[in-house]
């Protein structure tokens, strides 16, 4: 009822502000469930996503979003569970478990679950590698899963801004893709690697952008290790001498950075991240044990675009 009510107030604003231009919103079954993997930008995504389906979209938030005390907490609470989402627990070990039982009573209801397959908000505007959680979701289930790309929201409001610019933005939902394929395989690490790798594929075409393969939390951690050097050695050069030596330790820093501190396409060989947040609205459903430990599954290409798994033939898949 609430999801309902704040749509109403919130759905002729967004449309009147931002004037989303939609494509394939034929893509979405009228009834049933499905498993919607978009790229994440901005946090807005989670809230121009769902105001232009028409069905309730479901997406995880983390508990700290439900238990804020004072008139601020409650607000924030009551925003949240207004724009559908789920609170859950990041902690790791068995909350991580309990994220998957999650999604499955939201599918098990015949609803619409939504996920950010790279864990995390961007943090360029590139495509990054998926975790397994969006493929064991989708083979457990075995329901359908539409990629979706989210379009200019990091524009709007890039990380670290409040408040969104008043500008256009774009959703692209594409066809579903059909697992059935993989029917009792939700434990095969492999599977799960180039399922995910399939989904991120599509996301990638429907987007255009550049990917990257490796995980967004990884290259966020080393981003902020670079920044905390560079002012490190700042800080050390004025100290020991003032402006010119300032200057000269920061453009030190930058050549040892290298051009690929922020560009790197080489995957990444340390094993999938823990439990990540979904841009500030969510977390991250986590892989399977060791599935991503280092090396190129089947059906990646390493160091360049995943390359998709082998597709099912076209009566296997729906809406194609």
């Amino acid at each position: 009822m609430l999801y309902w009510l704040f749509k109403a107030v919130l759905y002729p604003v967004i449309t009147s502000l931002f004037r989303p231009e939609v494509k394939g919103l034929e893509h979405v079954p009228l009834t049933g469930p499905a498993v919607l993997a978009s790229n994440h930008l901005s946090f807005s995504d989670s809230i121009f996503l769902p105001m232009v389906v028409p069905r309730r979209v479901s997406f995880m938030a983390k508990s700290d979003y439900f238990t804020g005390r004072g008139v601020k907490g409650r607000i924030t609470a009551g925003f949240f569970k207004g724009v559908g989402q789920l609170p859950v627990d990041r902690s790791g070990g068995r909350a991580s478990e309990a994220a998957i039982d999650l999604a499955l009573q939201v599918l098990d209801r015949g609803e619409l679950f939504g996920i950010y397959p790279e864990g995390t908000r961007s943090p360029d505007g590139r495509l990054y590698r998926g975790k397994t959680g969006v493929a064991r979701v989708a083979l457990t289930s075995g329901v359908p899963v539409l990629p979706v790309a989210m379009h200019g929201t990091d524009v709007i409001q890039p990380i670290g801004r409040k408040l969104p610019r008043i500008r256009r933005v774009g959703i692209t939902i594409g066809a579903p893709l059909d697992f059935s394929r993989y029917e009792g395989m939700e434990n095969d690490r492999f599977v799960l690697r180039s399922v995910t790798d399939e989904i991120t594929y599509e996301i990638m075409r429907l987007s255009e952008q550049e990917y990257v393969d490796v995980y967004a939390a990884s290259m966020k951690e080393k981003l902020a290790a670079s920044l905390k050097e560079r002012r490190t050695q700042g800080r050390a050069a004025r100290a020991a001498g003032g402006g010119a030596g300032a200057r000269e330790a920061s453009a030190a820093a930058v050549l040892a950075a290298g051009p690929g501190a922020a560009s790197t396409t080489q995957r990444a060989s340390e094993p999938e991240p823990g439990p990540e947040a979904l841009g500030d609205v969510g977390s991250a459903l986590p892989g399977a044990t060791g599935a991503d430990d280092g090396g190129s599954a089947p059906g990646v290409v390493s160091g360049g675009a995943p390359e998709p798994a082998p597709r099912a033939a076209p009566d296997e898949r729906p809406g194609r």
